[in-house]
């Protein structure tokens, strides 16, 4: 679908002929000299490169039609995660490449958001914070409560974290899916 620069929003997906981008940030300048333009930062989708590109006002540029589907995380088969389409429950083997950062948040039964661009898939969405257990830390001794100390702890993803002195094995966590940070004991 044709849209002009002028109807351009943060997220929005286009389709250049340099690949699918998706849309960082955008600015309509009007000089007083000259025609406006639209100064935009642009993410390249599969590889997830950060470019600088400005299109003149008005502008015709294709909007990619992404199709966004809920799945469930079912099981790791060798270096692929496979999933099933919650409504179709059809079965899908995506690569672990694919799913980038995504993929040391998933434990099965899991479910996360595939944006697909025809068969391909590119994008993984996550919820803002998952629930993890502890498979190995240093143990935590009472009167560890010293504010700000932090000791590495891996998780039952393979994730490896920094925790307060308090967190023993065994002990539920909350992750952050964004930035990867400890948020609370669950």
């Amino acid at each position: 679908m044709a849209i002009t620069t002028n109807d351009l929003k943060n997220g929005m997906t286009l389709e250049l002929p340099e690949g699918l981008f998706s849309v960082v940030g955008f600015q309509h300048v009007k000089p007083g000299k000259g025609g406006a333009f639209v100064r935009t930062t642009l993410r390249n989708v599969r590889t997830g490169a950060v470019v600088d590109r400005t299109f003149r006002a008005a502008e015709k540029v294709e909007q990619a039609r992404l199709d966004k589907r809920e799945m469930q995380y079912l099981y790791r088969d060798g270096d692929d995660f496979v999933f099933m389409d919650s409504s179709s429950y059809e079965q899908l083997h995506v690569p672990s490449s694919v799913l980038g950062d995504a993929a040391p948040y998933l434990t099965e039964g899991r479910s996360a958001v595939l944006s697909m661009h025809g068969e391909e898939i590119v994008g993984t969405e996550l919820p803002a914070a998952v629930e993890l257990g502890v498979t190995d830390t240093e143990p935590g001794f009472q009167g560890d409560r010293v504010s700000g100390a932090r000791k590495p702890a891996t998780l039952e993803t393979g994730l490896v974290i920094q925790v307060p002195l308090f967190v023993n094995v065994g002990d539920r966590l909350k992750v952050d899916t964004r930035t990867g940070e400890y948020l609370t004991r669950a």
